[in-house]
């Protein structure tokens, strides 16, 4: 069957709370698979959202995301997020020997020397909220600091440098047109910024995630000055954001849920399986990522996908996806499997998931444990949710105890 005839636009903005967007929830139930068009980059693409399909476009190698590179892709930011060099565009066998390198810099040893860390700074964090006293924005007291300290700890980055470098990751995932210029500007000055400080770790390694990354190796392989120039920009990137947002959105998600957060609090073993069940079901960004292209014609729930045809994937109907989920759209703590794609799936599935996980696992647990009475200090409905960007979250989470 050809499809395509029917182009959906797909502004993809929609922004409340944490509700499923229902064009993408029509999209899932409509037409698993088609054309759209998005705010910005030339021409239309494919959107696949079932979770099978989805799985098959992140696997199969006649799906390519190198390919995208030099193209006017359709895309939600006016710039591109991406770099033309960064391991998110690289195909397999190029993208397998750079994540084997990374993976070693995650390795369990690695993560639990981060645990350690994050713990650190979640119960200094948590200190000064207690100080503080109650009412305390959760967002501005833990989500918003805990990430960014953490990666800036873990990647060793100067105190003095890290409100700038927070600064210039917030300019790119801005969707606003008037912001283009900005964000050309703030991914150049961040790229300038870690040639500088990689150069230097190479030849003065020290006990930091950018030292083991400049110095892993596999057999007689190593990571090039570029390549490792664009990963640390890319583990901060996605290793501070993501994270502060999901810390609001997971607080968030029990704080208006009293049975759940009930369970957890009498059953605190529970948290990992939980926040498995909890990453699955918030639908914390918006739209969709960086596509790939057909490189041979591919056919797909029984419609034809041309070879040099841009394809999205939408994880976020993946996850809610009613032949892959039962009951996808409740919340059920203790939802065992299969597994959820929030982190990405398959050759480009999160490196830095590991990571992600033990913080907000961290922050989440101590927190509960810390305050036994917390609870939002305003209505649900009052609660002010970000706009301008890709990803959902709370702009501020006013919490008491």
């Amino acid at each position: 069957m050809e499809s395509g005839a029917n182009v959906w636009n797909c502004p993809f903005d929609y922004a409340e709370a944490l509700e499923f967007d229902p064009t993408l929830k029509r999209l899932l139930t409509e037409e698993p698979v088609a054309r759209i068009r998005l705010p910005y980059g030339e021409g239309e693409a494919w959107l696949v959202t079932r979770y099978e399909d989805v799985r098959t476009v992140t696997t199969d190698r006649r799906f390519s995301r190198s390919a995208i590179i030099g193209r006017d892709f359709p895309r939600m930011t006016p710039e591109p997020i991406v770099q033309d060099e960064a391991i998110n565009v690289m195909d397999p066998p190029a993208s397998s020997r750079l994540r084997s390198l990374v993976s070693k810099a995650f390795a369990p040893r690695q993560v639990e020397r981060m645990r350690a860390r994050t713990r650190h700074v979640v119960d200094e964090l948590l200190d000064r909220m207690a100080k503080h006293g109650s009412p305390a924005d959760l967002m501005e007291s833990l989500a918003s600091p805990l990430p960014l300290t953490t990666i800036c700890e873990v990647l060793d980055i100067p105190e003095a440098d890290r409100g700038q470098l927070r600064a210039h990751a917030r300019t790119m995932m801005n969707v606003s047109l008037d912001n283009r210029d900005k964000a050309v500007r703030a991914k150049a000055d961040m790229r300038g910024y870690f040639k500088t400080l990689t150069a230097k770790r190479r030849q003065h390694p020290g006990d930091d995630l950018i030292s083991a990354l400049a110095t892993a190796r596999d057999g007689d392989e190593v990571l090039g000055d570029q390549e490792l120039t664009v990963m640390a920009m890319v583990l901060l990137i996605t290793g501070q954001d993501t994270t502060t947002y999901e810390i609001g959105n997971l607080a968030y998600t029990l704080l208006t849920r009293p049975d759940e957060l009930a369970m957890l609090r009498s059953r605190p073993e529970m948290l990992p399986q939980a926040m498995e069940e909890m990453l699955r079901f918030i639908p914390f960004r918006k739209g969709v990522g960086i596509p790939r292209v057909a490189t041979e014609d591919v056919e797909l729930s029984g419609v034809t996908i041309r070879a040099g045809d841009i394809v999205h994937v939408s994880y976020l109907t993946a996850n809610r996806d009613p032949r892959k989920f039962d009951r996808p759209d409740e919340l059920d703590l203790e939802r065992d499997k299969p597994s959820h794609m929030t982190f990405g799936w398959g050759g480009h599935h999160c490196l830095g998931a590991p990571l992600a996980f033990t913080e907000l696992e961290v922050a989440l647990g101590s927190l509960l444990e810390r305050f036994p009475e917390l609870r939002l200090a305003k209505a649900p409905e009052d609660v002010r949710w970000n706009t301008t960007s890709i990803w959902r979250y709370p702009l501020e989470l006013p919490v008491a105890w």
